[in-house]
């Protein structure tokens, strides 16, 4: 069981404070969604809690040493910046190489299979595409195993098949180490996190499992060729009924009123992720 604890911490550059007084306490292995506007101080934690930057005032222990003042401490982390940050004129196999030379060794096998890497390994960093320069970024994080890995937006430029590969990937490592994960994709964070963590003017707004989110609306769209605006009211706009509901659980129970008074339905779906509420 690892546990990362930030006190009172604020830090930034030139002088100049990104986070205000950081108070967090994670004391169990999971997935830790961040979530925040552009500019709110997610880069910027990530970079505190793993010694890059220091901070101009609290702590940042995990299991319980200092990050700043114990090395062997931070060689337990990683982190991933949203930059690929690669040797451009190196091949994807010499990068990985070259990384490992610097950590004192990895599993170069194990990334290649895990991205599916093979078909770029000979090819030069710069002749790959942004979603190519990504994978093979993330790589490099995948080569050791750590007990806490900071992923600053790990999926951005990569296509759907990977992101879900990849969120594959994360989901086995976070039974037993802490995995933090930015993005600003709110469905994303929904469907991989179990906690969500939400920064505002650089200080946390939101610190809690996703699921104690408590919806204030509940926006439904439903396909249908009958018209839906006769038989429960529903205002049609973008191809769909849109209805408000109280509760989810109204759902199932509209759809079968609709069945059986007659209506053909093809589709419901929520149309609002409850995350959004937080950033209003």
């Amino acid at each position: 069981m690892h546990t990362l604890e930030l006190s009172g911490v604020s830090s930034g550059y030139g002088g100049k404070d990104v986070l205000h007084d950081i108070k967090l306490n994670i004391t169990e292995p999971s997935i830790y969604v961040v979530v925040g506007p552009n500019g709110a101080g997610k880069t910027t934690l990530f970079r505190t809690i793993c010694g890059i930057l220091e901070a101009k005032s609290g702590s940042v222990r995990f299991d319980g040493a200092d990050v700043f003042e114990s090395s062997e401490t931070r060689k337990r982390m990683i982190y991933l910046s949203h930059l690929n940050a690669l040797p451009e004129e190196m091949t994807v196999r010499q990068s990985l190489d070259f990384f490992c030379e610097i950590e004192g060794g990895g599993d170069i096998d194990h990334v290649v299979q895990a991205l599916r890497l093979e078909p770029l390994m000979d090819k030069k960093i710069s002749d790959l595409s942004q979603g190519q320069k990504k994978r093979a970024s993330i790589a490099k994080v995948f080569l050791r195993d750590r007990d806490l890995y900071l992923l600053d937006e790990p999926t951005s430029n990569v296509d759907p098949k990977v992101s879900r590969e990849i969120r594959e990937y994360l989901l086995n490592l976070s039974k037993d180490r802490i995995v933090m994960y930015s993005s600003h994709n709110l469905y994303e964070a929904r469907e991989i996190g179990t906690y969500l963590i939400l920064i505002k003017d650089g200080t946390i707004k939101f610190s809690d499992k996703i699921s104690s989110l408590q919806r204030t609306k509940h926006r439904y769209g439903i396909k249908s060729p009958s018209d839906l605006t006769k038989m429960i009211g529903a205002e049609f706009s973008n191809g769909y009924y849109m209805v408000n509901l109280n509760a989810p659980e109204e759902a199932g129970a509209l759809v079968k009123q609709l069945v059986d008074g007659g209506a053909v339905v093809t589709e419901m779906r929520e149309l609002d992720n409850p995350l959004e509420e937080l950033f209003e």
